[in-house]
């Protein structure tokens, strides 16, 4: 079972336990199909709140990896959600992408939907010293002056595809990697909030 069956049939969530020292609900390619069925779906945008309902309370955070799209499951998880942490690659496409998730935010919190969803900040990663790259940081630390943090950037690293390939965190695959000093600086923000 996956978060499919929890967010499609209302099944109770699949938790695996104890993986790294977190619990984990699985999901694989039916989730992608799920878009399909929850299009004619009452109340779809909070199927993923309500399936996380009876859990929630067991856990000091609770992380919702997205789709790199504004599609129904990431609205659910934007309905679901107290806070967004938003990664971004330091890329003209992607600055534009933030640009729409914004207003995607701001309409669900008119709507009501999601009144108290606020952005926890935003991550630059793949960064590149290219002078795109740098103008692109430079922009996202203007638009979110003042809004939310925007962390320092994290480099392009052919260790992430590595660990993931290990099927390890890159904590574990390298712990002297620096992209950690930034993901601890995200992680301790994350805890004051």
């Amino acid at each position: 079972n996956t978060i499919a069956q929890s967010i499609l049939d209302r099944a109770p969530l699949p938790i695996l336990h104890s993986i790294h020292q977190m619990d984990l609900v699985p999901s694989n390619l039916t989730l992608s199909a799920a878009d399909v069925r929850l299009a004619t779906a009452i109340a779809k945008e909070t199927r993923l709140k309500k399936a996380l309902a009876p859990v929630e309370q067991n856990y000091d955070f609770v992380l919702i990896d997205c789709p790199p799209t504004l599609g129904v499951l990431s609205i659910l998880s934007l309905v679901a959600s107290t806070h967004i942490l938003i990664p971004m690659q330091t890329q003209y496409k992607s600055f534009v992408g933030l640009d729409l998730l914004l207003g995607t935010i701001n309409e669900l919190q008119q709507e009501g939907v999601a009144s108290d969803l606020k952005v926890a900040g935003v991550i630059p990663n793949l960064h590149d010293r290219t002078a795109q790259g740098k103008e692109i940081l430079q922009a996202v630390t203007e638009q979110f002056s003042g809004v939310a943090p925007v962390f320092l950037p994290i480099p392009r690293a052919v260790a992430f595809a590595d660990a993931s390939m290990q099927h390890l965190p890159l904590g574990l695959y390298d712990p002297k990697h620096p992209a950690l000093a930034v993901l601890t600086a995200v992680t301790q923000s994350l805890e004051s909030l």
